[in-house]
């Protein structure tokens, strides 16, 4: 089966080839199928979003789809930057900065009013069927970057579970906790099924 990934984004790529690995499945990043033009997202919320890029690149190519729309919620922001995480401002090390100012009025080591999670819509559209599915990780926002992995938000994303921010995790940690991580994990779910499901009627 062959699925095609509404991102450019290759370090969503990289984790979504990671997480579906061994269903059977080929992967195909946007950027892998030419010139595509991107769609308005105009949904209120990620879910919405998700399926507005799955519907868009399901209508431009007719192949199934994965899309996933997914950002920062910062409690002491009112859930900002939230759906507009990606076009908080023009760059990663911009966008930083910005969330940075925008919470220097609370002390660095003070996590619980720093507090913010990562969530991560996901929705799959094409004849196998339609489903989404959402996960999320909660952290804090740091006074400052640490790491040099990872990409977004990920300097300033504290987990303390493991006392590192999202961009000192190895790539094997970020698969095991990360907001995308846990959405693909009840997609594989729903994938397995299908293929059970399809292989059952193959048999009768």
């Amino acid at each position: 089966m062959q699925l095609l990934l509404a991102t450019a984004n290759q370090g969503k790529v990289r984790e979504f080839q990671t997480a579906l690995a061994g269903l059977g499945l080929q992967l195909i990043g946007a950027r892998d199928w030419g010139m595509l033009p991107p769609p308005q997202e105009t949904g209120p919320t990620f879910a919405a979003n998700a399926r507005i890029k799955a519907e868009h690149y399901f209508r431009l190519t007719g192949m199934t789809c994965l899309a996933d729309d997914s950002g920062l919620q910062v409690d002491a922001l009112r859930g900002a930057p939230g759906i507009h995480s990606a076009r908080f401002a023009p760059t990663s090390r911009e966008r930083i900065a910005k969330l940075l100012d925008k919470l220097r009025h609370l002390p660095a080591d003070d996590l619980e009013r720093r507090r913010a999670r990562f969530v991560c819509a996901l929705c799959l559209l094409g004849p196998p069927g339609h489903f989404q599915v959402e996960g999320s990780v909660t952290g804090a926002i740091l006074g400052h970057t640490r790491g040099s992995g990872g990409f977004g938000y990920d300097p300033v994303f504290y987990y303390p579970p493991l006392k590192k921010t999202f961009a000192e995790l190895s790539r094997e940690e970020k698969n095991r906790v990360s907001h995308r991580a846990r959405a693909l994990a009840k997609l594989r779910v729903e994938l397995a099924r299908l293929k059970l499901e399809d292989e059952g009627e193959g048999e009768a």
